[in-house]
């Protein structure tokens, strides 16, 4: 059975951690992409006046909506858990009475849903400030929920794994910020030479924004079930991977 009251109380816990602190949680994302916009897409607009027919301004915007909602996502979760361990409140949560899966459950759900709000939020400021498009709504929310959840839950592994806060940020600056930029988030990958295309295949942080693109533009590079298949698998697999090890309770019980 369920703790109902037990898994509510933990999953309003963390979304009211990151809300109660907006100014650093929600805020930042805003203003970084509201720039990004000005200083990318209004700029080089001038030089890349379209891709694919869609002006290069409104064409980023899926990719920079995308590089918000990995992110938060990740971030709060891999924060959060690593905060426990450190201050050594993760014991006391064990000794609730709620089994490890509803624990681990509670967390990933706490860091999708602060990467689905700052990605919904990008997308009103896209929508408002240069008119972007909403080809396919219910396909964009799927999407992006999909991501929040399995880089949440890729936050959770590394929340787990890190020991020190070094770790945390050195999966950002070396692993998920590089994929984020060579996925396409500011160019079209049919634009690289063959070389670089082929390598950008096998990066998938590009199916992801892919997708988005396809959802909110209608254009894209892959076909839009390649890039859901994608998040769909990313989200098993790091999900499943996140409760084993705090099941196992790998760097946690001891």
């Amino acid at each position: 059975m369920i703790n109902w009251i037990g898994f509510r109380t933990l999953v309003l816990r963390e979304i009211t951690r990151f809300l109660s602190v907006y100014r650093q949680t929600v805020i930042p994302g805003l203003i970084s992409s509201g720039l990004y916009i000005i200083i990318f897409g209004l700029t080089l607009q001038r030089r890349i006046s379209s891709i694919d027919g869609v002006p290069y301004t409104i064409y980023i915007l899926p990719g920079l909506i995308m590089m918000n909602v990995i992110t938060n996502a990740y971030n709060n979760t891999a924060s959060s858990m690593l905060q426990m361990k450190m201050l050594q409140q993760i014991q006391d949560m064990l000794i609730t009475p709620l089994s490890n899966v509803e624990l681990a459950l509670a967390f990933i759900i706490g860091g999708a849903v602060r990467g689905f709000v700052n990605g919904i939020l990008v997308l009103l400021l896209g929508i408002f400030i240069v008119g972007m498009p909403l080809e396919n709504p219910f396909s964009v929310i799927l999407i992006i929920f999909l991501v929040s959840w399995a880089f949440s839950s890729i936050g959770l592994v590394i929340g787990i794994m890190a020991q020190t806060w070094d770790n945390i940020a050195s999966m950002v600056n070396f692993f998920i910020t590089p994929l984020i930029f060579l996925g396409g988030v500011f160019y079209s990958i049919n634009m690289l030479p063959d070389f670089w295309r082929t390598i950008s295949l096998v990066n998938p942080i590009y199916y992801v924004i892919n997708g988005l693109r396809q959802s909110v533009l209608g254009v894209g590079d892959t076909p839009f079930s390649t890039s859901l298949i994608a998040s769909i698998v990313m989200t098993l697999l790091f999900s499943s991977i996140g409760i084993f090890l705090f099941h196992k309770g790998y760097r946690i019980k001891s």
